[in-house]
This record gives structure tokens, C-alpha cells and sequence, in this order.
């Protein structure tokens, strides 16, 4: 089972087992990770599922859709060059270990 660490502005860490095809934010929100917000439920409408992928991983992902790439757009924390929706990130075997750090703000 593929797993995906989450690190929070203050520098905590949570270890999320993830299941394979589950959305990052699914895996975030099952665990309760106050972090991720996922006020749409993970339906790509409202951004508050927005992280920051580690350098080493973002190449990893596939390529971001048009929809996710406007929400990141009028995310609440500032827009970095990794920034993703949780909620599109699916996670694969491939995927195991993957870093993704929390803004410090959803909303």
C-alpha cells in the first residue's frame, strides 16, 4: 500500500497509507489531517485541498488539467510552481512516498 507524507506549515508530519486509485485528498480527509479542507468533496470546484508538491515528486504527477490549473488560481495561500489540488493527485504504487506540504491557510 502506497503511502504519502503530509507536512504542515508548522513543520508536523503525518504518514498516510494510501489506497491505490485514492485521491490524496481522500486519503488527507479519511485521516483528518487538518490541513485539507476539501470543501467541493474533492469534485475540482473550491481549491481548499491545495498543496505543494516536493521537488522530487512533481515530475512524477501527470500533467495538470485546464480546471485545476484556473482553481489554483484563486487558491487562499500564495501559488507556488508546485502547487497542485490534492484532489487530482490519484495515487499509484509509483507514487509511494510521495511528500506534499500544506499551505498555511485553505480559506
Amino acid at each position: 500500500m502506497p503511502a504519502i507524507t503530509f507536512i504542515h506549515s508548522d513543520g508536523r508530519s503525518d504518514r498516510v497509507d494510501v489506497s491505490d486509485g485514492e485521491s490524496a485528498m481522500q486519503a488527507a480527509t479519511r485521516q483528518g489531517l487538518d490541513g485539507i479542507l476539501a470543501e467541493c468533496g474533492g469534485n475540482a470546484m473550491c481549491a481548499t485541498c491545495h498543496v505543494y508538491v516536493d521537488d522530487g515528486w512533481l515530475s512524477r504527477l501527470p500533467a495538470m488539467a485546464g480546471d485545476e490549473d484556473a482553481l489554483l488560481d484563486g487558491a487562499a495561500a500564495e501559488r507556488r510552481p508546485a502547487s497542485r489540488l490534492s484532489c487530482q493527485i490519484k495515487v499509484t504504487p509509483e507514487l509511494d512516498g510521495l511528500v506534499l506540504r500544506l499551505p498555511e491557510r485553505q480559506v
